[in-house]
Order: structure tokens, then C-alpha cells, then sequence
């Protein structure tokens, strides 16, 4: 079955700096969320001290004391044991050794933190400025609504992205994520399959599959260990798996192809849908798989088109009794169950009626305009990735939906030309769920500076950082040196939503009003 080139075994693979460091979380009234008490009861103090004091999870890997240096990377690192699962589980899922309530204690002072923080620095603008728009810290607690939970706990990833690399035991065929560090030189590939957010079809496609692909299809071996390189030597980058409610499952190959033909290429990627199809990997049913040559640290599908092998080129969800249509390279909410729970938290915020425009900035595959257009006026949604548009649009007519518009490209482009044509009264609320890089300047100006909008929901798994620039800009004193000449908003509620049960991140739903 292997149809792996001789002479590409010879190919010498040297280590990459930059593969590594690419890869190293309404309500007017209470009553009307879940968990609706001013503070949780049974606060303890344990917890308390660890959420305030930052120190949110176990220390993962011992570093070498100042002015010792650090070894140099061993062929082998010792037996696959239980010590590398628990350091593996400490990185990605730092919460898994409490309990799930105490999980959403610490994650509850963990977003009052952060938004002490944002009040302070706000207090602080409205002073020198000797205006007040912002609410007094001691009024926080009345803001901050204690976290929803996550209606699944365990194994609710719908999406997981592995590497391949050496393992602690010397393996080179490893396949999972990382633990250590570039500097300690310690870095190695830890299988996954004891994380409690991973589902098990997941852990399948990755360890008795992919595994046995890497084994027949092309990892070289070298005297001093063995390597993943992104620039020099190695094809095997990662393997994307992705699931729906049903079990239906995609999988996506990232190859790196260095110097090969498109001859080369062809035959491994036949030799792979072989694989799949009728050998070893017969045993995942795969719904679709494809095949992305990259040669960076991240390629879209623009950049490099996925291409598909076998199987149907989309997978479906059921969500809010919609049915969505997911690309491989579109963003959906890894926890579908939760998401839910986050969509009609955003829906209750935003209080769209038939005289709204709803205007979704960074909308992905449109689930949240979608859901709400029954009863807006208007759906205008934007985003990046154009086959996560081109999903939206499928959604909007399969359900029978009318009133939506989507719009491919940079929000900060596309976002005010359009508000110029909105500025004749019509009533718009604005929904924003960026990526962790937060807003483009230029998209909160436009927001800012467009008096239709009302009401504003700001949708942050990582509510600090750029985010916290982003609001600040938002809601402090006009500025014309920075051209923020609109009214400021003002932060009205604070909705924590825990779609990553066992991680430090929650989704934290902010409702701003002016």
C-alpha cells in the first residue's frame, strides 16, 4: 500500500522555528437567564483567591533556572505515561481537575476581572474628561450575570485540529497536540485521547487512522529524532476532523508539499483515498475528505483551495430549527449544544423587532442572523471567508429565509459604504463576534460614528487584549483625533455563555446601549 517516493525518504528534515511558535478562552429584569442570583452561592474562598489573583490553572511544564541551560532535545523522552497525559490535559483543558460548578465559579471572576479592569480604564477617560457614561465599579456586580453553562460537559468539540510529530516515547508518527516549550527545547506530541473535550469518533479518525497514514505515506527518519518542518522537509502538517449531531464526519489532510511534482502529488493523494476507502481508514466512514496543499503557517481556502477526495462536499447541522450548511473552511461554534444557548442570549439582547435592521459584523455562516430573521425587519451579515458566506446564502434559501443579505470581504471595507445608505432613521442593532484579534479600527469608527445604531451586542471568547481597546473605544468620550465622533455607548449587561467546559474560555455577551 505504500506508495511513498524512494527518493523522498532520503530528503534530509531539519526543525522550523516558525512551524513551532505558529502553534504555542437582558436583561432589564433578573429571572430572565438562568442562574439569575445577583452572586453565586456557596462561594470559596480557594476559588475566589485563584480567580482574582489570575492564577487559573496548574503549572504545565517546569522551566530551567535563570542562567542554567536547557538540554538539548533527547531522541527519547521515556514512556508514554500518565504524567504526559495529566501535562497535556493541564494545557488544553487547565480546569479538568474540578468540578464542573466550580469550573463556572472560577470562569464567573474571571470575566468580573476583566471587566473591573474595562470599568476602571473607562472611569478613568470619563474623569479627565469630567463626563460621566460609564457605570460605578460598585454597581459591577449587577451587571455581570452569572455564567450559563454548557448543556454538554464532555466530549463536545465538533471540531479538533491535530499535528504530527515525535511523541515522549520517540515516536514520529504521534499524533495530537503539543506539550513543552521552544526555548526548553522540550516540545513533543501527545495523543489526545484522555482529553474529556475531544469526542471519541474524533480520537478514532486521528489515532487508528491518520496514525497508520503517516506510517505508510511518508515521515523520514533521521539519527537525531524526527521532525516536522514546514519549510525544508516533511508533508504530514495537520489533520482537521469535523462532526455533526448525526455523526456525519469530515476530514481534512493538510499536506505540505515541498518539491513535489503534481505527478508526485496526484499518486499520494490517490494512494490516501484508497486508504480511506477500502483500507485501515475504511473504518471511520468518512462522510467527506480533503486535501489542502499549504505551504504556510495557516492557507484558506483562497490562498489554496480544499480539494475534495471522496464524499459529499458539505456537512449539515440542525440548529435552532434551522439547518445549516458548514464548508471546511467556514467558522461554526465548536459546541453546537451550546451555541445555542449563546444564540438566543444574543437574540434576547439585542431586542430585534419588524422595525430592526440587524447587522451581523464577523457573521461566519450566519447562524445568528438567520435565527433572528423571523423577527427583524432586515438581515445584513459580513464576513471574511467567502465559503462561510456562500453557507449563509445556501442556509438562507434552503430555509425559505428572504430578508438576508451577505457580504464577502473585510468588515472594515464593506461596513461603512454600507451604513452611509442606513442613515435615514431606520432603527439598526449591530451584533459583533469577531475573532480573538478583535475589530479593524475602521469597523469600530463606522460603528461608532452611525447614529442608526441604538444597540450594540459584543459576542468575545477572549473579552480582553484587543477587545478590550475595541470597547474602550467604543464607549469613551468623543475623540476627533481618532474619529470616534459618535454619542459613546454604555454597558448595560454582561452575559457569560460556557461553550468550553474544562478550558479557562467562556463566550462573554456584552449588551451596550445609547
Amino acid at each position: 500500500m505504500c506508495l511513498w517516493l524512494t527518493g523522498i525518504k532520503r530528503r534530509v528534515l531539519m526543525y522550523s522555528l516558525r512551524c513551532f511558535l505558529s502553534r504555542v478562552g437582558l436583561f432589564s429584569k433578573p429571572g430572565l437567564l438562568p442562574w439569575c442570583a445577583r452572586k453565586p452561592s456557596d462561594w470559596s474562598q480557594p476559588f475566589w483567591g485563584i480567580a482574582c489573583k489570575g492564577n487559573f490553572s496548574h503549572v504545565i511544564s517546569k522551566k530551567c533556572p535563570r542562567g542554567q541551560k536547557s538540554h538539548k532535545k533527547p531522541t527519547h523522552l521515556g514512556p508514554h505515561d500518565g504524567s504526559w497525559q495529566e501535562r497535556l490535559a493541564d494545557v488544553v483543558t487547565p480546569l479538568w481537575r474540578l468540578s464542573y460548578e466550580e469550573q463556572l465559579k472560577v470562569k464567573f471572576e474571571a470575566q468580573k476581572k476583566i471587566l473591573q479592569r474595562l470599568e476602571s480604564s473607562l472611569q478613568m477617560l470619563n474623569r479627565v474628561n469630567d463626563t460621566i457614561t460609564a457605570p460605578k465599579s460598585e454597581e459591577l456586580c449587577c451587571l455581570l450575570h452569572p455564567v450559563i453553562p454548557s448543556p454538554v460537559i464532555n466530549g463536545y468539540r465538533n471540531k479538533s485540529t491535530f499535528s504530527v510529530n515525535r511523541g515522549p516515547d520517540g515516536n514520529p508518527k504521534t499524533v495530537g497536540y503539543y506539550v513543552g516549550t521552544w526555548r526548553d527545547g522540550n516540545i513533543v506530541c501527545v495523543q489526545p485521547n484522555h482529553l474529556k473535550n475531544i469526542p471519541e469518533k474524533h480520537n478514532q479518525v486521528a489515532q487508528e487512522t491518520f496514525g497508520n497514514v503517516c506510517s505508510h505515506f511518508g515521515l523520514i527518519s533521521l539519527e537525531n529524532g524526527w521532525v516536522l518542518l514546514l519549510v525544508s522537509g516533511g508533508y504530514w502538517r495537520e489533520l482537521i476532523v469535523r462532526t455533526n449531531s448525526e455523526g456525519h464526519t469530515m476530514a481534512i489532510i493538510i499536506f505540505h508539499p515541498q518539491k513535489l511534482s503534481q505527478e508526485e502529488l496526484y499518486i499520494q493523494k490517490e494512494a490516501i483515498k484508497e486508504f480511506f476507502i477500502k483500507g485501515p481508514g475504511a473504518v471511520c466512514d468518512l462522510t467527506s475528505l480533503y486535501f489542502q496543499e499549504c505551504t504556510m503557517t495557516h492557507c484558506n481556502h483562497q490562498q489554496s483551495p480544499y480539494q475534495l477526495l471522496f464524499g459529499e462536499p458539505h456537512i449539515f447541522e440542525d440548529l435552532l430549527g434551522l439547518k445549516i450548511r458548514i464548508s471546511p473552511d467556514a467558522f461554526f461554534q465548536i459546541n453546537t449544544a451550546g451555541a445555542e444557548i449563546l444564540y438566543q442570549t444574543v437574540g434576547e439582547l439585542s431586542g430585534v423587532n419588524s422595525n430592526t435592521i440587524l447587522l451581523d459584523i464577523c457573521c461566519g455562516t450566519g447562524v445568528i442572523g438567520l435565527y433572528l430573521a423571523r423577527h427583524a425587519f432586515q438581515i445584513i451579515g459580513i464576513e471574511l471567508v467567502e465559503q462561510a458566506v456562500e453557507d449563509a446564502r445556501w442556509t438562507a434559501a434552503f430555509n425559505g429565509i428572504t430578508n438576508c443579505e451577505f457580504y464577502a470581504g473585510t468588515a472594515e471595507k464593506i461596513l461603512p459604504q454600507l451604513l452611509k445608505s442606513k442613515e435615514d432613521g431606520q432603527l439598526i442593532v449591530a451584533v459583533v463576534n469577531p475573532a480573538r484579534a478583535g475589530l479593524h479600527y475602521q469597523v469600530v469608527q463606522a460603528i461608532r460614528n452611525c447614529r442608526a445604531i441604538r444597540t450594540l451586542v459584543f459576542v468575545s471568547c477572549k473579552p480582553h487584549g484587543e477587545t478590550t481597546r475595541n470597547i474602550i473605544e467604543l464607549c469613551c468620550p468623543p475623540n476627533s483625533a481618532k474619529k470616534l465622533l459618535g454619542e459613546p455607548f454604555v454597558l448595560r449587561r454582561a452575559v457569560p455563555v460556557d461553550l468550553f467546559p474544562h478550558t479557562l474560555h467562556c463566550e462573554l455577551v456584552l449588551l451596550f446601549t445609547r
